[in-house]
């Protein structure tokens, strides 16, 4: 039951009961609603503001596993590119140059993707940098995995074909040991014989007797002839592939034809003394790639261990070439 409230009538000097009119009435109520509904949006806000609601923390929780998870997944791509880094210089420094092939280019191996904005999509969320972070690994990963496979299938095939490169490559001495007098200047600066200068030595020279056999010294095809009575005089020059060629000058006879195949071993020409040159001798050289490289070391079938030390000793002693 309500309760009445009085008032002091200072007339009759009496406390009557208070009467309030309808529309008074109504404002009162009105103002009590708007009251309750102004606290009850105060205690809202300020609950939602300061306070997590149960689904909140729910979110906030599983959120934070996310992140964990990410960070473990991120530690684990570290781990994988480390051993892909491992796998990419094992291949480069061991395998390939087994083979005699070139490694591949960083250029290559760190291959970036197409796409001026390949990661929109992640982009907008709160967490966008981790999620691009995260991508970026996997797409990286994934592009040298590529790479690495793809070489590995080329080491497979130069494995198959080891044998035909073992036969191809020089290994032996184109002049035989019982034929050879002297080896008369080595790879390097020597003095040439007709001018007296210091001139840089592109080959070896096998001294030797006029008329004897020059050998092939690994499998190839024969891929340059020339007869001349000047400079390196009668020369052949056999291509063995895998970036390999031998040059063989002051022949006196050539046994072969242009685009003959040879075996390692074959005798291709004779000992002679054509061209510019001062005594009867062999001038051979080795191209890997073009490029005129020591056959001091493509001996390695003809000499022990010893013989190969002494020859390294006397290859540095400077003395007169015979071409």
């Amino acid at each position: 039951m309500a309760r009445t409230k009085y008032i002091f009538n200072p007339t009759t000097q009496t406390y009557e009961p208070l009467k309030r009119s309808t529309p008074q009435r109504f404002f009162r109520g009105f103002l009590f609603l708007t009251g309750s509904m102004a606290i009850a949006v105060l205690i809202f806000v300020f609950s939602f503001t300061f306070f997590d609601s149960p689904k909140e923390k729910i979110m906030e929780r599983e959120l934070a596993q996310y992140k964990l998870q990410f960070k473990i997944m991120n530690d684990r791509l570290d781990k994988m590119q480390s051993m892909l880094n491992e796998l990419a210089n094992k291949d480069d420094n061991i395998y390939r140059v087994i083979f005699e092939a070139e490694p591949i280019p960083k250029s290559i191996r760190q291959a970036g993707f197409g796409g001026a904005n390949r990661y929109a999509k992640l982009e907008g969320y709160e967490n966008s940098a981790l999620l691009k972070q995260t991508a970026k690994k996997l797409d990286k990963i994934a592009s040298q995995i590529y790479v690495q496979s793809k070489s590995f299938d080329d080491v497979y095939k130069l494995a198959r074909k080891k044998e035909k490169m073992l036969k191809s490559i020089p290994a032996i001495q184109p002049v035989k040991i019982k034929d050879l007098k002297r080896i008369s200047s080595y790879f390097g600066y020597r003095i040439d014989p007709i001018y007296k200068v210091r001139k840089f030595h592109s080959g070896i020279d096998f001294s030797s007797n006029l008329g004897a056999p020059v050998f092939a010294t690994g499998d190839g095809v024969v891929i340059r002839i020339r007869h001349s009575n000047r400079g390196y005089g009668n020369t052949i020059e056999i291509d063995h592939g895998y970036g390999y060629k031998t040059f063989y000058a002051h022949l006196s006879k050539i046994l072969v034809k242009r685009g003959q195949k040879v075996k390692r071993g074959s005798t291709i020409g004779l000992i002679g003394n054509t061209g510019k040159s001062t005594a009867p001798h062999l001038h051979y050289e080795i191209l890997k790639n073009n490029r005129k490289i020591n056959p001091i070391y493509y001996f390695f079938n003809d000499l022990s261990p010893a013989q190969f030390d002494e020859m390294l000793m006397l290859s540095k002693i400077p003395n007169q070439s015979l071409d």
